[in-house]
């Protein structure tokens, strides 16, 4: 465990089928999580599991409602390419990021919330709806973990800077 989550209360649930929701609290202000998950300098750094990774040059965030929200995660070991196109929602920084992709099965939705615990302390809480059977997996659910990890790492870097 790391200064700047506590791993320990992450929690993944399943609610209704199709549904998955993650928990992380972070030691980190929420507007520090926020520009993570919507700057390609920050995501370029976590974004996908171990074993990936993005390119800044192919993220593309138009940080608005109707704005694109584009990734491509590739593969370490072989290079093959994982695509993620998706339009936000809703952009209500620091508090609440939407968005919806449509050309995964059934159209997921995921909604990441930042809550300032008032202590210094950040919970998110990422909440997916429309989650085809396979990013359901324990591998998948695995590697989205891993993916966290990252971040949790990145934003240690950053924290131990300022």
């Amino acid at each position: 465990m790391n200064e700047t989550s506590e791993v320990a209360n992450d929690e993944i649930a399943g609610g209704e089928v199709g549904e998955m929701t993650y928990r992380r609290i972070h030691h980190a202000p929420k507007d520090l999580l926020f520009d993570c998950m919507t700057q390609a300098q920050h995501l370029t750094h976590f974004w996908g599991p171990v074993g990936t990774s993005a390119p800044v040059d192919r993220i593309k965030i138009d940080l608005r409602p109707g704005g694109v929200f584009e990734t491509v995660m590739v593969s370490d070991a072989d290079g093959s390419e994982y695509p993620t196109h998706a339009v936000y929602v809703e952009v209500n920084r620091p508090d609440r990021l939407v968005w919806t992709e449509a050309d995964v099965e059934g159209g997921m939705l995921t909604a990441i919330t930042f809550v300032d615990l008032g202590d210094g302390r950040t919970e998110v809480l990422t909440h997916q709806t429309n989650v085809p059977e396979t990013y359901r997996s324990a591998d998948a659910q695995a590697g989205f973990l891993t993916s966290l990890d990252r971040c949790d790492a990145y934003v240690v870097s950053l924290m131990s800077r300022s």
